[in-house]
Protein backbone atom coordinates (compact mmCIF):
# COMPACT_ATOMS: atom_id res chain seq x y z
CA UNK A 1 0.00 0.00 0.00
CA UNK A 2 1.15 3.52 -1.05
CA UNK A 3 1.73 5.76 2.44
CA UNK A 4 -1.61 7.14 3.65
CA UNK A 5 -2.74 10.62 2.25
CA UNK A 6 -6.18 10.47 4.47
CA UNK A 7 -6.61 12.38 7.71
CA UNK A 8 -7.93 9.29 10.30
CA UNK A 9 -10.14 9.73 12.97
CA UNK A 10 -10.45 6.33 15.15
CA UNK A 11 -13.34 7.12 17.30
CA UNK A 12 -14.42 4.47 20.56
CA UNK A 13 -17.19 5.38 22.73
CA UNK A 14 -17.25 3.79 26.08
CA UNK A 15 -19.32 2.95 28.55
CA UNK A 16 -18.12 1.17 32.18
CA UNK A 17 -15.12 -1.11 30.59
CA UNK A 18 -12.00 0.66 32.11
CA UNK A 19 -9.73 -2.07 31.93
CA UNK A 20 -10.98 -3.50 28.37
CA UNK A 21 -10.76 -0.10 27.14
CA UNK A 22 -7.09 0.16 28.64
CA UNK A 23 -6.24 -2.68 26.36
CA UNK A 24 -7.88 -0.99 23.28
CA UNK A 25 -5.88 2.35 23.52
CA UNK A 26 -2.46 0.09 23.86
CA UNK A 27 -3.39 -1.25 20.39
CA UNK A 28 -4.43 2.42 18.86
CA UNK A 29 -1.96 4.67 20.21
CA UNK A 30 0.80 2.31 18.70
CA UNK A 31 -0.90 2.18 14.97
CA UNK A 32 1.14 2.29 11.95
CA UNK A 33 -0.11 5.58 10.37
CA UNK A 34 1.95 9.08 9.93
CA UNK A 35 0.82 11.34 13.45
CA UNK A 36 -0.23 13.76 11.36
CA UNK A 37 -2.77 12.32 9.64
CA UNK A 38 -4.66 10.41 12.85
CA UNK A 39 -6.18 11.33 15.85
CA UNK A 40 -8.22 9.23 18.22
CA UNK A 41 -11.40 10.07 20.43
CA UNK A 42 -12.29 8.67 23.42
CA UNK A 43 -16.29 9.17 23.95
CA UNK A 44 -16.93 8.60 27.69
CA UNK A 45 -21.11 7.71 27.32
CA UNK A 46 -21.56 8.38 31.48
CA UNK A 47 -19.32 5.75 32.62
CA UNK A 48 -19.10 7.58 35.67
CA UNK A 49 -15.60 4.98 36.72
CA UNK A 50 -11.60 6.27 36.50
CA UNK A 51 -12.03 6.05 32.42
CA UNK A 52 -10.89 9.54 32.11
CA UNK A 53 -8.12 8.63 34.20
CA UNK A 54 -7.11 5.63 31.86
CA UNK A 55 -7.33 8.07 28.84
CA UNK A 56 -4.87 10.40 30.57
CA UNK A 57 -2.39 7.16 31.32
CA UNK A 58 -1.45 7.60 27.20
CA UNK A 59 -0.93 11.16 26.80
CA UNK A 60 3.03 10.19 26.04
CA UNK A 61 2.40 7.65 23.95
CA UNK A 62 2.92 8.20 19.68
CA UNK A 63 -1.19 8.65 18.99
CA UNK A 64 -2.45 10.44 22.47
CA UNK A 65 -6.02 10.08 22.84
CA UNK A 66 -7.99 12.56 23.26
CA UNK A 67 -10.71 12.22 25.58
CA UNK A 68 -14.76 13.45 25.65
CA UNK A 69 -17.96 13.10 27.71
CA UNK A 70 -21.00 12.70 26.09
CA UNK A 71 -23.96 12.45 28.92
CA UNK A 72 -26.79 11.58 26.47
CA UNK A 73 -27.27 8.34 27.21
CA UNK A 74 -26.62 5.76 24.18
CA UNK A 75 -23.98 4.24 21.76
CA UNK A 76 -25.47 6.10 18.97
CA UNK A 77 -25.37 9.75 20.62
CA UNK A 78 -21.68 9.04 21.69
CA UNK A 79 -21.08 8.02 17.80
CA UNK A 80 -22.56 11.43 16.60
CA UNK A 81 -20.47 13.39 18.79
CA UNK A 82 -17.64 11.98 17.73
CA UNK A 83 -18.09 12.73 14.20
CA UNK A 84 -19.12 16.43 15.22
CA UNK A 85 -16.14 16.41 16.83
CA UNK A 86 -13.94 14.65 14.20
CA UNK A 87 -10.99 15.94 12.26
CA UNK A 88 -10.44 13.45 9.55
CA UNK A 89 -11.64 12.16 6.52
CA UNK A 90 -12.30 9.02 7.49
CA UNK A 91 -14.05 7.85 10.74
CA UNK A 92 -13.15 4.69 11.90
CA UNK A 93 -15.49 3.48 14.76
CA UNK A 94 -14.15 0.63 17.13
CA UNK A 95 -15.68 -0.49 20.35
CA UNK A 96 -14.40 -0.31 23.78
CA UNK A 97 -13.11 -3.95 24.00
CA UNK A 98 -10.96 -4.85 20.79
CA UNK A 99 -7.59 -5.63 20.19
CA UNK A 100 -5.96 -4.51 17.24
CA UNK A 101 -2.84 -4.87 15.42
CA UNK A 102 -0.59 -1.67 14.23
CA UNK A 103 -1.45 -2.54 10.76
CA UNK A 104 -5.41 -2.18 11.43
CA UNK A 105 -5.92 1.36 10.40
CA UNK A 106 -3.87 1.31 7.28
CA UNK A 107 -6.24 -1.35 6.27
CA UNK A 108 -9.25 0.31 7.33
CA UNK A 109 -8.34 3.09 5.30
CA UNK A 110 -6.82 1.43 2.21
CA UNK A 111 -10.08 1.06 0.31
CA UNK A 112 -10.95 4.81 0.53
CA UNK A 113 -7.72 5.82 -0.40
CA UNK A 114 -7.14 3.26 -3.53
CA UNK A 115 -10.50 3.66 -5.12
CA UNK A 116 -11.78 6.88 -7.12
CA UNK A 117 -12.97 9.27 -4.44
CA UNK A 118 -16.59 9.09 -3.01
CA UNK A 119 -17.00 5.86 -4.56
CA UNK A 120 -16.74 3.99 -0.84
CA UNK A 121 -19.17 4.93 1.27
CA UNK A 122 -17.68 2.59 4.44
CA UNK A 123 -15.59 -0.12 5.26
CA UNK A 124 -15.92 -2.99 7.79
CA UNK A 125 -13.23 -4.69 9.15
CA UNK A 126 -12.99 -8.51 10.48
CA UNK A 127 -14.57 -9.01 14.20
CA UNK A 128 -13.10 -12.47 15.86
CA UNK A 129 -14.89 -13.36 19.05
CA UNK A 130 -12.55 -14.21 21.85
CA UNK A 131 -13.07 -15.22 25.13
CA UNK A 132 -10.49 -14.41 27.98
CA UNK A 133 -12.50 -16.41 30.52
CA UNK A 134 -13.71 -19.33 28.67
CA UNK A 135 -16.75 -20.25 27.25
CA UNK A 136 -19.48 -22.91 27.46
CA UNK A 137 -19.59 -24.39 24.13
CA UNK A 138 -23.11 -23.91 23.82
CA UNK A 139 -22.58 -20.27 23.87
CA UNK A 140 -19.27 -20.47 21.22
CA UNK A 141 -21.57 -21.94 18.48
CA UNK A 142 -23.42 -18.86 18.31
CA UNK A 143 -20.23 -17.01 17.44
CA UNK A 144 -18.23 -16.59 14.84
CA UNK A 145 -15.73 -14.52 12.55
CA UNK A 146 -18.04 -12.06 10.28
CA UNK A 147 -16.54 -13.45 6.85
CA UNK A 148 -18.28 -11.31 4.66
CA UNK A 149 -15.88 -12.37 1.81
CA UNK A 150 -12.39 -13.45 1.72
CA UNK A 151 -10.69 -10.74 -0.12
CA UNK A 152 -11.18 -6.72 0.30
CA UNK A 153 -14.31 -6.08 -1.84
CA UNK A 154 -17.92 -4.35 -2.02
CA UNK A 155 -20.71 -6.23 -0.09
CA UNK A 156 -24.09 -6.78 -1.31
CA UNK A 157 -26.79 -4.46 0.48
CA UNK A 158 -27.80 -7.52 2.52
CA UNK A 159 -24.54 -7.92 4.31
CA UNK A 160 -23.60 -5.37 7.21
CA UNK A 161 -20.91 -5.59 9.01
CA UNK A 162 -20.24 -4.95 12.23
CA UNK A 163 -19.94 -1.25 14.35
CA UNK A 164 -16.80 -2.98 16.28
CA UNK A 165 -15.33 -2.08 13.83
CA UNK A 166 -16.37 0.08 10.72
CA UNK A 167 -14.97 2.88 8.82
CA UNK A 168 -16.96 5.72 7.35
CA UNK A 169 -16.10 8.74 4.81
CA UNK A 170 -16.41 11.84 7.20
CA UNK A 171 -18.69 13.44 4.70
CA UNK A 172 -21.36 10.85 4.41
CA UNK A 173 -22.94 11.84 7.29
CA UNK A 174 -23.87 15.27 5.86
CA UNK A 175 -25.64 14.03 2.66
CA UNK A 176 -27.50 11.10 4.37
CA UNK A 177 -27.77 11.69 8.13
CA UNK A 178 -26.00 10.55 11.33
CA UNK A 179 -26.59 7.04 13.25
CA UNK A 180 -30.35 7.01 14.80
CA UNK A 181 -30.35 6.92 18.36
CA UNK A 182 -33.37 5.06 18.70
CA UNK A 183 -31.32 2.29 18.00
CA UNK A 184 -28.01 1.10 19.80
CA UNK A 185 -26.85 -0.14 23.14
CA UNK A 186 -28.21 2.21 25.90
CA UNK A 187 -26.47 1.94 28.92
CA UNK A 188 -27.54 -1.75 30.14
CA UNK A 189 -30.52 -1.55 27.54
CA UNK A 190 -28.23 -3.90 24.79
CA UNK A 191 -30.44 -2.92 21.93
CA UNK A 192 -28.55 -3.94 18.53
CA UNK A 193 -28.62 -2.35 14.91
CA UNK A 194 -26.63 0.45 15.19
CA UNK A 195 -25.28 0.35 11.80
CA UNK A 196 -27.95 -1.04 9.78
CA UNK A 197 -29.64 2.28 8.88
CA UNK A 198 -26.44 3.81 7.86
CA UNK A 199 -25.38 1.10 5.80
CA UNK A 200 -28.89 1.21 3.87
CA UNK A 201 -28.53 4.81 3.84
CA UNK A 202 -25.39 4.81 1.86
CA UNK A 203 -26.35 1.91 -0.68
CA UNK A 204 -29.75 4.16 -1.16
CA UNK A 205 -27.46 7.03 -1.92
CA UNK A 206 -24.83 5.07 -4.41
CA UNK A 207 -22.02 4.45 -2.02
CA UNK A 208 -20.07 1.51 -2.40
CA UNK A 209 -19.66 -0.31 1.48
CA UNK A 210 -16.76 -3.13 1.39
CA UNK A 211 -15.45 -5.49 3.78
CA UNK A 212 -11.53 -5.63 4.77
CA UNK A 213 -10.52 -9.00 6.56
CA UNK A 214 -7.11 -8.28 6.52
CA UNK A 215 -8.66 -4.99 9.39
CA UNK A 216 -8.57 -7.58 11.86
CA UNK A 217 -9.95 -7.05 15.54
CA UNK A 218 -10.64 -9.31 18.38
CA UNK A 219 -13.73 -8.91 20.12
CA UNK A 220 -13.46 -9.66 23.54
CA UNK A 221 -16.76 -11.61 24.99
CA UNK A 222 -15.67 -11.45 28.34
CA UNK A 223 -17.84 -14.05 31.35
CA UNK A 224 -20.69 -11.95 31.90
CA UNK A 225 -21.62 -12.72 27.99
CA UNK A 226 -21.49 -16.03 28.28
CA UNK A 227 -24.35 -16.78 30.52
CA UNK A 228 -27.75 -17.75 29.77
CA UNK A 229 -29.17 -14.75 31.78
CA UNK A 230 -27.24 -12.78 29.09
CA UNK A 231 -28.06 -14.22 26.31
CA UNK A 232 -31.81 -14.04 26.79
CA UNK A 233 -31.58 -10.34 27.66
CA UNK A 234 -29.40 -9.67 24.20
CA UNK A 235 -31.58 -11.78 22.23
CA UNK A 236 -34.96 -10.37 23.62
CA UNK A 237 -33.38 -6.92 23.16
CA UNK A 238 -31.80 -7.25 19.47
CA UNK A 239 -35.79 -8.83 18.26
CA UNK A 240 -36.73 -4.90 19.58
CA UNK A 241 -34.30 -3.29 18.01
CA UNK A 242 -34.80 -5.21 14.60
CA UNK A 243 -39.39 -3.74 15.51
CA UNK A 244 -37.51 -0.44 15.74
CA UNK A 245 -35.59 -0.11 13.00
CA UNK A 246 -38.33 -1.81 10.88
CA UNK A 247 -40.60 1.27 12.01
CA UNK A 248 -38.06 3.69 11.22
CA UNK A 249 -37.25 2.81 7.62
CA UNK A 250 -41.01 2.43 7.22
CA UNK A 251 -41.16 6.44 8.31
CA UNK A 252 -38.39 7.24 6.28
CA UNK A 253 -39.86 5.38 3.44
CA UNK A 254 -43.56 7.48 4.01
CA UNK A 255 -45.03 3.66 5.05
CA UNK A 256 -47.71 2.32 7.22
CA UNK A 257 -46.22 -0.20 9.84
CA UNK A 258 -49.64 -1.04 10.87
CA UNK A 259 -49.51 -4.69 9.70
CA UNK A 260 -46.39 -5.33 10.51
CA UNK A 261 -46.58 -4.21 13.76
CA UNK A 262 -49.42 -6.62 14.64
CA UNK A 263 -47.78 -9.44 12.67
CA UNK A 264 -45.24 -9.28 15.46
CA UNK A 265 -47.55 -9.40 18.41
CA UNK A 266 -47.87 -12.83 18.48
CA UNK A 267 -44.35 -13.22 18.40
Amino acid sequence: MSEPTLTVTVAIPTYKRGEMLRQTLAGLVHQDYPRALFEILVVDNNSGDDTPDIVASFAGAPHPPRYLLETQQGANHARNRAIREARGEIIIFGDDDILIDPNWAREMARPFQDNPPGRVGAVGGEVIPVFPHSCPPWVAGFHGPQALRADTGPLRPGQVPMSASLAFLRRTFDEVGYFDTELGRKGGVVFGGDENRAIKRLHKAGYEVWFAPAARALHQMPASRTSFAYVRKHAFDSARSRVVGRVRDDQEEGRSSLGYLLSRLPV
